[in-house]
């Protein structure tokens, strides 16, 4: 793999864990997360936050593939786009396994050590 290609992908896997680094914004993916498109007013209820704050988040979670915004008429309606999320599960899931590698190797060193 091409380092510019390396780096394209390093950057928007960094982008989805930026955008779900914060707790409105991982709310909000919760709230979408049912599969209907939501505007940004159904968004809002219960919320302390303006129509215009949420907007602003869903804006991050749009640059970073999170969700993706439609329009209805005169509204904005938003959908979860699992793709990201599921790209990120995987990355997790290979740096845990890459983990448990090393800390079973550095067991078993450890154990030689102390027979």
């Amino acid at each position: 793999m091409s380092r510019p290609r390396i780096r394209a992908e390093l950057e928007a896997r960094a982008s989805v864990f930026a955008a779900l680094g914060d707790e409105t914004r991982l709310l909000l993916v919760g709230k979408l997360s049912n599969g209907l498109p939501q505007s940004i007013s159904r968004l809002a209820e219960g919320s302390a936050l303006t129509r215009q704050a949420i907007a602003k988040h869903l804006r991050v979670l749009e640059r970073a593939g999170l969700v993706r915004g439609m329009r209805a008429g005169r509204e904005s309606r938003f959908a979860f786009t699992p793709e990201p999320f599921k790209e990120a599960q995987s990355y997790l899931e290979r740096v845990s396994s890459q983990w448990d590698d090393v800390l079973a190797r550095l067991k078993f060193f450890v154990e030689d050590e102390e027979s």
